[in-house]
This record gives structure tokens, sequence and C-alpha cells, in this order.
């Protein structure tokens, strides 16, 4: 019973004992008590009684009241009360006035099963929802570093991790494929988040995610903790292959031999743990040709055309090299693809001869239909590096009479039709974009000229909707390896040049807008 002595010390032991074993504040341990206890006798007093316990921090003794608020004329007993039935109730309620509450003492009661059962869930409840906090406060600052804890179950392919003082969760696509994991197997893995959840876990780690790698290096390799060699990116097959590009501060050191350590037992270490994945260490360079060529071995490349604004590289190498720098299923390009955070075309020389012909043929063709000029001058202004009837339309006189063959009054009449050909198309295209019934938030996204607009409609892409469904593949093209053959696949904006970070970008604003409205 409550009121018996031995029972009020017990109920101050087990706070002190559950607070120890939860690591939580035994006042807050107490106050769940407090309202447990108000629950289970709102059920004995009446649910329209508003309840208030008081613990004894000492001696455990409980008070058990009932909340009146002062009144001139009481509608309702079990919650109003006069002014002068409040002095009655205690002498210190001298100094209340109209509006102010007072403190009813109500009898000590025996527990009911149900009220009992009541005030266990609200107790169970308050301490489950203190230990939750006290987990989400201890492990916030962890993220991004390397936790270790005990396998403790599977569930539904996700693993559950014991770390000490609460559990962690890995999701079952944040594993390493394969991997042979059983409950008692002591395990690594990395921090990926730590999040307020009402069920379930609240800490969320990896074995899959390219961090892991990179904290497993830092581990292992003492330059790389001290700040000697910096790691710049990394990108993974989980299980499978990896690469970790490295760059030296200290400029006597050797990145890659530091990572390798002698006879291979630094990386070695972090292969086993990350059962068995072959890891490529890179070194880094100023210069993208040189990076990608580290980056694509075995393959041995022959040259690299980088555009830095665009971050495309083609990638040239002869026909035996070609297989090997794609890699099975094109997993070495698409590894080097997200370590250097570049589209990379791979193509043999052959490929590259051709494709600079189709190109050089397609600007000569432009300017001799669109300009009505002569073949020779055509192929002229392209070998000079003018690509388009725009870089003409914005060039100066004094740039084109430069040119070996092209006097003053040419380049004016160049100039001058590039123009005319300009607000001729620009007028043209604004009525084509018309007729295909684009949607208007289309028209108006930033990034999407009138030319990409009518290529997309044209492809029956009419709707922000639309557009925000596409892959960033479906407009810049690329390579793809179907049934072992390499296939071009062609993008919709391929033409105008887009690169994948800004056709990433155009998408991510679409589905912005999309999911703001």
């Amino acid at each position: 019973m409550l009121n018996k002595r031995a029972d009020k010390l017990e109920l101050i032991r087990i706070a002190e004992a559950v607070a120890l074993e939860k690591s939580i504040d035994k006042e807050l341990i107490i106050e769940s008590m407090e309202n447990g206890i108000a629950k289970a006798a709102k059920s004995k007093f009446g649910s329209e009684n508003e309840i208030k316990v008081e613990i004894d921090r000492e001696s455990g003794d409980i008070g058990i009241f009932r909340i009146l608020k002062i009144v001139e004329k009481p509608e309702n007993s079990n919650q109003e009360i006069t002014l002068r039935d409040a002095i009655k109730l205690n002498e210190n309620n001298n100094e209340k006035k109209i509006g102010d509450d007072v403190l009813q003492p109500l009898p000590s009661f025996d527990f009911g099963r149900i009220a009992a059962q009541t005030a266990k869930q609200v107790i169970s409840f308050n301490v489950r929802e203190a230990e939750r906090e006290r987990q989400y406060n201890d492990f916030k600052d962890k993220i991004d570093s390397i936790l270790s804890g005990i396998v403790k179950r599977l569930e539904f392919g996700n693993v559950i991790v014991d770390l000490g003082r609460t559990e962690a969760i890995i999701q079952k696509n944040e594993m390493i494929p394969r991997e042979n994991i059983k409950p008692g197997d002591r395990i690594k893995a990395y921090c990926l988040d730590v999040r307020r959840e009402p069920r379930g876990q609240q800490i969320f780690l990896s074995r899959a995610h390219p961090k892991f790698m990179e904290k497993l290096f830092i581990q292992e390799v003492p330059e790389i903790y001290d700040g000697l060699i910096e790691i710049k990116s990394s990108s993974r097959d989980p299980g499978s292959r990896a690469k970790i590009c490295v760059k030296a501060i200290d400029t006597s050191l050797d990145p890659v031999g530091a990572c390798v350590g002698m006879r291979g037992s630094r990386v070695q270490a972090v292969v086993n743990e990350l059962q068995g994945e072959k890891i490529d260490i890179v070194n880094w360079s100023e210069d993208p040709a040189v990076i990608v060529a580290n980056a694509l071995s075995p393959a041995e490349v022959q040259r690299v055309n980088v555009d830095q604004e665009a971050r495309k590289l083609d990638v040239i190498l002869t026909d035996d090299n070609l297989s090997k720098a794609i890699g099975r299923r094109g997993q070495n390009v698409r590894l080097a693809t997200k370590l250097m955070n570049y589209e990379i075309n791979i193509m043999t020389d052959q490929e590259d001869s051709e494709r600079r012909q189709i190109e050089f043929k397609e600007k000569t063709d432009n300017f001799v239909k669109n300009l009505e000029l002569d073949e020779t001058l055509g192929q002229l202004l392209v070998a000079e590096g003018y690509s388009s009837i725009d870089d003409i339309k914005d060039s100066k006189t004094d740039d084109l009479i430069k040119i070996e063959g092209i006097e003053e009054d040419t380049a004016k009449e160049l100039i001058d039709r590039a123009k005319e050909f300009y607000q001729k198309d620009q007028e043209e295209i604004a009525n084509k974009i018309k007729d295909l019934g684009l949607e208007n938030e289309l028209i108006k996204h930033k990034g999407l000229t009138p030319g990409m607009l009518v290529t997309l409609g044209e492809q029956n892409i009419l709707t922000l909707n639309d557009f925000a469904d596409l892959a960033s593949d479906e407009l810049t093209g690329g390579y793809d390896v179907v049934k072992g053959e390499r296939v071009r696949i062609k993008g919709y904006l391929e033409d105008f040049a887009l690169s994948k970070k800004e056709a990433d970008d155009l998408i991510m604003s679409a589905r912005d807008i999309i999911y703001q409205d």
C-alpha cells in the first residue's frame, strides 16, 4: 500500500535505481511517478478533477491534491472554491485572491488493478521518452564518426547494433552486399545520422557510405590523422571496388605509398574491414587530365580533352585499353566519375576523330545554310574557333578581319547576317513554343533557353512536372553498356552543351518548386 513507510521509501529507491540504469535524472523519474499517480487518482476520484501529486524527495511521502480555482460563486465543487473555504483549507491561503489556485488534500487510496496499470503506463512512457532524449543528446555530436558495437539482432535485413547504453540501426541498403553478419559479432560503422524519432532507433549507421572508408583510412594512416595527407574525395561500389583520391600537404611525402603502407599493411586493414573490397588509391593533381589518367588505371590514357567550365572530360585511348577503362559493367568509369565530379566520356582515337569531323561538318553546314556562305568561308570560320552563329553575332569587326582572307566589308556583312538570323530565329522559336503548348511555369524556369524549350516540347515534355521527372542523363546523354556493348545514348539537350551538374541543378530546382507548391 502507498501509505506504508516501506512502500514510500521503495518509491525513492526505485527512482534512484531507474535513473542510474537509464542514465536519466532522478528528478525526471520522480516527476514521471507523480504524473502516473495523478492519472491513477483521476480514475479514483473522477476525471473531471484536476489532480496534482507531490512526492517528498527525502521521505517518499505522497501528497495527493485536487486543484481548485478561487471564485466568488462556485458552480462546480470539483473545480472551484470560495476564498473563505480556501482559507479554511490552509492558513497559508490568506494571501490568495480571486482567480488563484489552491490545493485541496485528498485521502490516500489503494491502487486498483486498472489504476495501477495506468500509473505504470504513464511512468514507462515518460521514462522511455527521457531515455530517447538522452540518447539523442549523447550521440548527436557523433555524426560523421565511426562507432563500434555488438550485433544484437537482425530484423528484415536491417542490423540492430548495441552501442552500450543504446541501440543503433544499419538499414539493409547501408550494408555491404553479401556480408555475413550474425548476432554477437562486433561491428564498426559510420554514423550517418542521429535524429529524433517517435518510435524505433534514432541512430543510423552505414557500412556502405564512402565516408566509412575515409574514416578507416584516417584510423590506419597516421599521416592523414596528423593532417600531412588530405583525402580529397572517394567513391565506392560497396563490397566490390572503391577509389580514394589523396593529396600530400607535406610535399616530401608520397601520399599513395603512405596509404598503402609497408607491404600493403595499411590498405589491407581497410580492405579486410570492407569485406575484401578492392581499393584504388589515386594521387591528386591540380590538372583534371592527370587525375582521370590515374583514376582509370590500369587503362593507359593517350590524351584527355578538358572542358572545365562544363566539367566534362573526353578520355581518348586505344581499343586495347577501352574495356579496362570502362571496367566490368561500367564500374571503373562510373567510380572515376563520382570521384572527380566530372562527366567522363571514354572513346577511342578513331571515335574521337570521327566525332571531331562530324562536329566540324555540322558547324560548317550551319554557317553555309543560315548565313548563305560558301563552304570554304564556313570551314575557315569553324577552323578559327567560331562554333555558332551567336559567336559571330557577338564578335567585333576587328576580330574577324584578323582571319586571313576576310576583309572589313565581309566582316561587317557576316555580323549583320548573324544578327538578322538571330532575330528571325528568336521569333520562330517563340511561335513554336506557343504552338507546342508548353506550360508557362516550364517556360519561365530559370536556366532553360528558348531553344531548349522547343527541344523539350518536341519530346512532349510540356510541364514542370514532366521536366522534374527526368534524370540528368536523359538531358545530357552519355554511354551505357548493353549486353556487353557500349552504346551511345543521346540526351534531349545534348546539343546545348549542358554539363551534368547544370542538368542536375535544373532538375532539382524544378523539384523544389513543385514540392513547395
